[in-house]
């Protein structure tokens, strides 16, 4: 997993994790879902780059 596939992973998580507590707090339902729905993105992105990398050490050996 490349570093900026790292970074943009973490960042939707920290993002997600900040609106879900921000909606919990406000009893904003929507920040919630936006929130939880942020850090599912992340961990897509997590697993698309994980992927990638097993693929690579596959192909290359």
């Amino acid at each position: 997993m490349s570093a900026s596939d790292k970074i943009s992973a973490a960042g939707d998580k920290l993002k997600g994790n900040a609106k879900e507590a921000a909606g919990r707090v406000t009893g904003d339902d929507s920040k919630v879902a936006e929130g939880k729905l942020d850090q599912a993105k992340g961990d897509m992105k997590q697993a698309g780059a994980n992927a990638k990398d097993s693929a690579k050490d596959v192909f290359d050996n």
